[in-house]
């Protein structure tokens, strides 16, 4: 699996053309102190069990201190423009959707990551760049951390910015079990001889 960054129409931009396109270059990105997933793979093979995505499509999540999903949307892009200003308001639009803002919160304590789907191969593209810009702003507006932003190909999946990514799952794939990733089921609490006979067969 190669690693990388392609050459991209964004590379023979001005500088001013890139920055009224609300484009994120690779570098900028990773001088911005975007945290650290400590289990990406877990992260990735959850979205894509929970949602499905194909080409084109992408996942927002919010995740919290402890890295778990607390909310998700999927969503399919439905413009062919690279500017982040549009993405943004789109992962805007989601994220008010599916989770209520923490804007009261001094410093915030949940973390939005983005998974997107697409063609191509796993090297960065003004597409991305939109991408990460458009995250980057929405989360600014949702009082949420900004976190990884992750690409789904045919090769697998990357964390940009991180080098860090797996082959497995990748566009086409079959979505791992969604119940590998779940606690095991309470016993119920009640009385009686039953519950007696549940402890002891859940503590041997």
């Amino acid at each position: 699996m190669t690693f990388g960054f392609a050459p991209s129409s964004a590379a023979s931009l001005s500088t001013s053309a890139t920055s009224a396109n609300r484009v994120l270059e690779p570098a900028e990105w990773s001088a911005a102190g975007i945290p650290l997933l400590r289990s990406p793979r877990e992260v990735v093979s959850g979205l894509h069990a929970r949602h499905h995505p194909g080409p084109a499509t992408a996942v927002v999540a919010v995740l919290d201190p402890d890295e778990r999903v607390r909310a998700s949307a999927s969503f399919t892009r439905r413009t062919a423009s690279a500017d982040g200003w549009l993405l943004r308001n789109v992962l805007l639009s989601q994220l008010r959707r599916v989770i209520p803002h923490d804007l009261r919160r001094r410093t915030p304590v949940r973390t939005a990551v983005l998974l997107y789907c697409r063609d191509g191969d796993a090297r960065w593209t003004e597409e991305d760049g939109a991408w990460m810009w458009g995250l980057r702003d929405a989360c600014t507006l949702h009082g949420l951390r900004c976190g990884a932003y992750i690409t789904l190909t045919r090769d697998g999946w990357q964390v940009l910015g991180e080098g860090r990514g797996g082959r497995h799952p990748s566009t086409g794939s079959a979505p791992e079990p969604f119940a590998t990733s779940s606690a095991p089921p309470r016993i119920p609490r009640t009385g009686g001889a039953a519950s007696e006979v549940l402890r002891r067969a859940a503590a041997r």
